[in-house]
Formats: C-alpha cells, structure tokens, sequence
C-alpha cells in the first residue's frame, strides 16, 4: 500500500505528463514546485517511487510513470474526482470547497466505497471543475478544448473545465459571474495589457490573460 505522501507524487506526475499535451516526462524541479517541496526532498521520494517500479527515473534526469505508476495515479484520480462530485452535488460544498476535502477523502483504501460511490453518483464522466473521471478500468473520456485566451472576438464560447483548482481561482470566477456550462461571449482584447472583455448573463468584465488561459472552453 502506497503512503499518501506517495500518492501525492504519483498523481503530481500524471498531471505533468499523462494530462498535459504533449509531454510524457517531467523535471524533479518542476515535479518539486508542484509539491510545494526542496528538490533534494523530491528526489529522495522519487528514489522510493522508482524502486516500487512506479516510475523511470535517473538522478537529474527527466521523470515519467511506469505502466504500473500511471495506473496507480489515475486510480487516485478517479477516487478524488469522484470525492469532488459527491461533495458537489450532494453535500452543497461550493465548486471552490470541494478540491481541499476531496484531497484528504482519496487516500482511502477501499475499493468496495469507491464502486459503491460511483455507482450511486449514476457513474458521472466529469467532476464540478469539468475534469474527466476515469472510469473502473481506467478511461477518461477526453474533450476536444482550447483556452478562452484562444476565442476569436465577437465569438461565443461555454466553459466546460477550468485548469486551476485553487480557491482563489475560482472565487474569482464565481465573481465574474462563471461556472460550468457558463456562455461567454469575447467581446473585446486589448493590446496593451493583454485583458480581454467578456460577457457574461449580460454583464460585462475584464480579465487578464492569465486568467483566461485558465479557463477551458468549446
């Protein structure tokens, strides 16, 4: 059985490599700022990690899951995303509650709760972010997406996930007026500083470019 701390790893790679389009290695420093740990910490754990035949990794080299690694990180995946959309849709927890919570319930070994939940949830294929779920054997049902930072002007588009989790993210979203399914339509973007207008239920709003490369839309 794998130590939460492990598991932490485990699912910091997947989003790294396995969810990020067109890479399949990442650095020990980026895999450190991920973390939030000293890269000296984070190569004692991926000692650990390669000696469980859970990643390929040399010392300062590039890091990537082992068959066997990504199926143990999309298995802690689905457990949260599912955690996420339970907490969500039936315990009323606001869409920038439900990550923290989620993050202590998927460290629970017990595969029986987890049929049971997803069963019960009528087996959901994305979280309240709009993240896809993996299903029992491991399939996540992908969507074609780009950014709001790539809709042309005059263009409408609907948010279908967002790329950051944080409460302060998506407090700032929820501010705008978004959530998901949200219809926005790019109504201006300004040169000088990158913000873009948007609108939203008829309310109009500027947000900054790194915002809007936050927000996944179709």
């Amino acid at each position: 059985m794998l130590s939460q701390t492990e598991e932490n790893y485990l699912k910091a790679l997947f989003h790294l490599t396995a969810e990020t389009a067109g890479k399949s290695e990442a650095g020990t420093n980026e895999i450190a700022g991920t973390l939030n740990v000293k890269p000296a910490t984070a190569n004692d754990m991926l000692k650990k990690l390669k000696e469980k035949k859970l990643i390929h990794y040399e010392k300062y080299g590039k890091v990537s899951l082992t068959t066997f690694g990504k199926k143990q990180a999309i298995e802690i995946i689905r457990k949260h995303r599912l955690w996420e959309t339970f907490l969500y849709e039936c315990l009323e927890f606001t869409w920038d509650e439900v990550h923290e919570v989620a993050e202590q319930l998927e460290h629970i070994h017990s595969v029986k709760l987890i049929e049971k939940l997803e069963k019960f949830l009528a087996y959901p294929e994305f979280d309240p972010h709009g993240d896809p779920i993996p299903n029992a054997r491991g399939e996540l049902k992908m969507q074609t997406r780009k950014t709001l930072s790539e809709v042309a002007v005059g263009k409408t588009c609907k948010l279908i996930a967002v790329k950051d989790n944080s409460a302060s993210f998506l407090q700032y979203a929820v501010k705008v007026g978004l959530g998901l399914s949200s219809k926005i339509k790019v109504t201006a973007r300004h040169e000088f500083d990158a913000t873009i207008d948007i609108e939203v239920n008829g309310k109009t709003s500027s947000v900054s470019q790194k915002f809007a490369e936050n927000v996944f839309v179709i």
